[in-house]
């Protein structure tokens, strides 16, 4: 039987790829051939989820320019028991408050809004698409699940802090001190909860989504004490749901991201 040049080196290709266990047959067929010659379905992907958070900074500062407003930050330090050191040098700090400035820099103009100018806004883990954390820490110990969220193991660190220095958004804290020493009123619930590793001192520590409340079905609390205050300026779901509540805010109103330059991705939108 003649076989033509072409068929010749697919089939030549084809058997070193499997007898090397190769991974990159979709290099030499085209999309679909590879699995029609083997009588195997292709793989869908569609119901991985990919979460993310919108902050709605509208509500956020008019809420803010009636009183001072914390309840995100009270209920997310509660909840993963974050020490409240009094030292700004040394803070934990897995969601805070920056300027505007700080927030979104080199994106300031004279005339620039007052309501905005100088006002706090929200800031955490973007949970990038692209984390450069994740690429430089040299045992693992920080990583990217299948659905996007940024995870630490602090068992694994060994507090070097390269993915501090890597973060553009200075969202994560070194533990200087014993972090189980601190607050007094422990929420016994993390992180023994979903086996999270424990907390020690001389680690890196960030906001994880709340990885341990979803496993359950629940929303991050830091979303979840705002919606207890009815004022509704965080939301949290998937991305990969055309019918979630994030995909359409995003849809409806326009939306900035952090340094969106570096090409990191963030997963935490801003409406402005």
């Amino acid at each position: 039987m003649a076989v033509d040049r072409r068929k010749f080196l697919k089939i030549a290709g084809l058997s070193t790829l499997f007898g090397l266990g190769g991974k990159t047959a979709f290099d030499i067929f085209a999309p679909g051939e590879l699995e029609a010659s083997m009588g195997k379905e292709v793989p869908t992907v569609t119901n991985i989820k990919k979460w993310a958070m919108v902050i709605d900074m509208r509500k956020c500062l008019d809420k803010q320019e009636k009183g001072e407003c914390k309840e995100c930050m009270t209920a997310c330090h509660t909840e993963h028991n974050v020490p409240n050191i009094g030292n700004i040098k040394e803070e934990i700090k897995w969601i805070f408050q920056e300027t505007y400035e700080h927030v979104f820099p080199g994106q300031q103009n004279a005339f620039i809004d007052e309501g905005v100018k100088h006002k706090p806004f929200i800031a955490l883990c973007n949970h990038c698409e692209n984390p450069p954390c994740c690429r430089v820490c040299p045992t693992k110990s920080t990583w990217q699940r299948e659905d996007g969220i940024i995870m630490m193991d602090p068992h694994r660190c060994i507090g070097c802090r390269f993915c501090m220095a890597a973060c553009p958004f200075g969202s994560r804290s070194f533990n200087f001190g014993d972090p189980r020493k601190a607050p007094k009123e422990l929420n016994p619930d993390f992180p023994t909860n979903m086996n999270y590793p424990t907390r020690v001192k001389g680690v890196v520590e960030k906001c994880n989504f709340c990885a341990e409340r979803l496993s359950k079905g629940q929303i991050p609390k830091c979303v979840e004490a705002c919606e207890h205050i009815k004022v509704h300026a965080l939301s949290f779901g998937d991305l990969n749901d055309p019918k979630s509540e994030i995909r359409h805010l995003l849809s409806e109103r326009f939306s900035a991201r952090r340094k969106a330059e570096l090409g990191t991705e963030p997963k935490v939108y801003y409406l402005i």
